[in-house]
């Protein structure tokens, strides 16, 4: 069993930064808690703009997985539900591509603010996810 210590990379959106501000504390405490390191913190101007991150940030070396972070709250239109399903997408295939785990900690869409403010501890789940699947992928 390989016990090499685990190294995160974060790309969390600047939009919505009241809300993505506690996610990335969220997820700096619970990585502290697992005993894995932050290699890197990229903040990105929202979360459309998160796959082109995820993408120079994962070929590091010093980077082992990702945990994306960010709201998505509904607007007037239906523009909300085209920027995550684009992003999560994009963000998906790179991790297959590059073979690490990037993680979906991205609240939306359909939420209001209040209803994402209540969401911060998508963070919390998804530095958890992250650092299982590096550890199931380690074993594989």
């Amino acid at each position: 069993m390989n016990q090499q210590k685990i190294n995160i990379g974060i790309v969390a959106a600047e939009f919505n930064y009241d809300i993505t501000f506690a996610m990335v504390e969220l997820a700096k405490e619970h990585a502290k808690f697992l005993d894995v390191n932050i290699s890197k913190i990229v903040k990105v101007p929202g979360v459309f703009d998160m796959p082109l991150a995820v993408k120079k940030m994962i070929s590091r070396d010093d980077v082992d997985c990702i945990v994306t972070l960010g709201t998505v709250i509904e607007g007037q239109t239906g523009h909300d539900e085209i920027v995550i399903q684009h992003a999560s997408r994009k963000i998906a295939d790179l991790g297959v591509e590059y073979e690490k785990p990037v993680a979906l900690g991205i609240a939306g869409p359909g939420m209001s603010r209040l209803e994402a403010h209540k969401r911060v501890e998508y963070a919390k789940r998804a530095v958890e996810a992250a650092v299982k699947m590096v550890k199931v992928l380690r074993e594989v």
